[in-house]
């Protein structure tokens, strides 16, 4: 798939990660935050907590799941990213690090599920999802 198929992709599963938070109470605050270290996909409020979630959409069947692809290295990127953000927007809140794993099936592409892992990391870089 060319780079613009997977910007389609990936925009896709956000857009349905960002439907399925809102369902769940959250209240969406940004999506694709940039900063030269990194990116945050959705950044949304819940409960306490300000959170961080990475998307990652898959076809069914992938080599590498969506909770495999966000390795240490991308995990530290978002950590210092979401840093950033938080240094800028005071919430007051506790920050969290969510997974949405989408997987995508047919042509065109369509959602059908969607995994969303609270709290799957930390800032020190530990798994808390098996």
């Amino acid at each position: 798939m060319d780079k613009r198929g997977n910007q389609a992709k990936g925009m896709l599963g956000e857009d349905a990660v960002c439907s399925l938070l809102e369902q769940r109470g959250h209240e969406i605050l940004a999506r694709n935050y940039h900063r030269r270290c990194g990116e945050v996909d959705v950044i949304s409020k819940c409960g306490g907590f300000v959170v961080f979630t990475e998307v990652k959409a898959r076809k069914r069947g992938s080599m590498v799941s969506g909770l495999e692809a966000v390795d240490r290295r991308k995990q530290v990127r978002i950590i210092l990213t979401a840093d950033l953000w938080l240094t800028d927007n005071d919430t007051g809140l506790q920050p969290r690090y969510d997974i949405a794993e989408v997987t995508l099936a047919g042509e065109p592409p369509r959602v059908v599920d969607i995994r969303i892992y609270e709290d799957a990391f930390t800032t020190d870089g530990v798994y808390t999802v098996n």
